[in-house]
C-alpha cells in the first residue's frame, strides 16, 4: 500500500524547509530509523530519519527546492513492485499558478495584509523593471568642452611647447589667455581614454535567487524588529590601544584570544554591573522581561544567513573559557551542527564587524531582547598624553536599545561601564 512522507516540522518556528540532500534514491529500501534526508530549516540543517520502513518510489520535492510543513515530499510503498500510478499524495497540496498569472508586472500594489495587534498593515510589492528590449549600445561621439579664449600667439606657443591651455586661467580681458599666462600651464598628458569591448547584456538584466529558509526567517524577523521596536542608539569612542597591548601580552605568554573574546567578557561584566540592560520585551503580554542569567548571543555569519550561538552564564567564564567555547560554537554553526538550545534564547547580542575594518555601524535588535552591541574596527588616531600628541588606536561601540525597556540614561550608563572595562582590560583577566 503506498503512503506519503510530508515535510516534517523540525523546529517550533518552522513554516517551510528546503531539501538539502536526499540520502536515498528512488527504488531504495528504507528502514525505520535510517537517515532519509537533510532539511535546511530557518535555524539549521537537520537530519530527518524515516519513521516507517518501505521503498522510496517517487521524490516529489527534489534537492534545493522548498516545501511547507506537511507538504508531500515523497511517495513510499510497502513493496518494490506495487503500482503507484493512481495514488494521490496526502498532505498540503499547493496549487500551481497559471502561466498568465505567473508573469510579474511592474506595479506597486498591496501584496500582503496582516493584522497585528488589531492594526491592518499593507505591504507594497516592489519588483524590478524588466530589461530594455530595444536598447542598442553606442559609444558617446561628442564631448562637451568649454570654449577656450586665447590670443593667437598664446595658441601658437602652447601648440609648439605642448602645453594644455585648459589648465591655466587667463588674466586678459574677459579671461583671455595670453602668452604671459603660459608659464603656469601644464604639459599635455599623453594618456588617452581607452575603449573597452561593447557589452552584450541588455541593461536591467537580472537574476532572481530564491531565499533559503534561514534567510527568509532573518528577513521577516528583522523587518518586524525595525517596524515595531522603537530603536535608539548610543555610541561611544573607545581607546583601543590598551586592548591591543593586552592581547599582545597574552599572545606572548602563549594564550591566543580574539578581540571578540575580550568584548564578550567586557559585555558580560557590564551587564552584571548594569542588570537592567539584560532585559527584553514580551510583545504579547506587553511586559518587560528581566533575564536572570547573562546569556550572550554572538552573531556568526554563515552560508545562507546569520545565526547567533549563545555563551551561557558568560559572566562566570574566563576569557580563555569564552574563547574556547566561541570557537567551538562558531565552527559547529558553520557546519549546521548546533543543537537548538545552543542558538535559541539569549538575553543580549554582540555583532562584531571589526574584522572587516568598518568605522561604524548600527545593529538591529534581535527580539525579544532589548539591546544589541555593534562593535566596529580599530583605526589609527592621534591622542594627547602629557601635553604631547602621540599615535594611538580608536574604535566605536554602538548600543541599539529598545526604548520601551531602556531609557537614554540607562543606555549611557551601560556604554560608559563598557568603556571602563575595554580601556582597562586587566580587569577582564581577574
Amino acid at each position: 500500500m503506498p503512503f506519503t512522507v510530508t515535510m516534517p516540522k523540525l523546529s517550533p518556528t518552522m513554516e517551510e524547509g528546503m531539501i538539502a540532500k536526499w540520502h536515498k534514491k528512488v527504488g531504495d529500501k528504507v528502514e525505520a530509523g535510517e537517515i532519509l534526508l537533510d532539511v535546511a530549516t530557518d535555524k539549521a540543517t537537520v537530519e530527518y530519519n524515516a519513521l516507517d520502513e518501505g521503498y522510496l518510489r517517487k521524490i516529489l520535492v527534489p534537492e534545493g527546492k522548498n516545501a511547507v510543513v506537511n507538504q508531500p515530499i515523497a511517495i513510499f510503498s510497502l513493496t518494490a513492485t506495487e503500482n503507484i500510478d493512481a495514488y494521490q499524495p496526502q498532505g498540503i497540496i499547493l496549487s500551481q499558478p497559471s502561466k498568465s498569472s505567473a508573469k510579474t508586472e511592474r506595479k506597486e500594489v498591496f501584496a500582503k495584509e496582516e493584522s497585528v495587534s488589531g492594526t491592518l498593515i499593507s505591504q507594497a510589492a516592489f519588483v524590478p523593471e524588466p530589461p530594455l528590449e530595444n536598447y542598442e549600445f553606442a559609444y558617446p561621439t561628442r564631448t562637451t568642452q568649454k570654449r577656450l579664449i586665447a590670443t593667437p600667439l598664446a595658441k601658437k606657443m602652447a601648440n609648439e611647447k605642448g602645453l594644455d591651455l585648459s589648465s591655466v586661467k587667463g588674466t586678459g580681458p574677459g579671461g583671455r589667455i595670453s602668452s604671459r599666462d603660459l608659464s603656469l600651464a601644464q604639459s599635455k598628458t599623453p594618456a588617452q581614454f581607452g575603449r573597452s569591448q561593447a557589452p552584450t547584456i541588455k541593461p536591467g538584466t537580472f537574476e532572481e535567487i530564491p531565499m533559503t529558509p534561514m534567510r527568509k526567517a532573518i528577513g521577516q524577523r528583522l523587518q518586524q524588529s525595525k517596524m515595531w521596536i522603537p530603536h535608539f542608539y548610543v555610541r561611544q569612542e573607545i581607546d583601543a590601544q590598551p586592548l591591543i597591548d593586552a592581547r599582545e601580552q597574552l599572545k606572548s605568554g602563549g594564550l591566543k584570544v580574539t578581540f571578540n573574546d575580550l568584548f564578550i567578557r567586557a559585555a558580560a561584566l557590564s551587564l552584571r554591573e548594569c542588570p537592567e540592560v539584560n532585559s527584553g520585551f514580551n510583545s504579547v503580554s506587553q511586559s518587560i522581561i528581566l533575564f536572570k542569567t547573562i546569556d550572550i548571543s554572538v552573531a556568526v555569519s554563515m552560508e545562507g544567513g546569520l545565526i547567533t550561538p549563545i555563551v551561557r552564564h558568560a559572566d562566570y567564564k574566563s576569557i580563555g573559557e569564552i574563547s574556547t567555547e566561541v570557537k567551538d560554537l562558531a565552527e559547529r554553526a558553520r557546519q549546521n551542527k548546533l543543537q537548538p538550545h545552543e542558538y535559541k534564547g539569549g538575553a543580549f547580542t554582540i555583532s562584531n564587524l571589526g574584522m572587516f575594518g568598518v568605522s561604524d555601524f548600527v545593529a538591529v535588535i534581535n527580539p525579544p531582547q532589548a539591546a544589541i552591541l555593534a562593535v566596529s574596527g580599530m583605526e589609527d588616531c592621534i591622542r594627547w598624553k602629557n601635553d604631547a600628541a602621540v599615535p594611538g588606536k580608536k574604535m566605536n561601540c554602538t548600543l541599539s536599545a529598545d526604548h520601551r525597556v531602556i531609557d537614554g540614561a540607562l543606555a549611557a550608563k551601560f556604554i560608559k561601564i563598557l568603556q571602563k572595562y575595554l580601556e582597562n582590560p586587566a580587569i577582564l583577566l581577574v
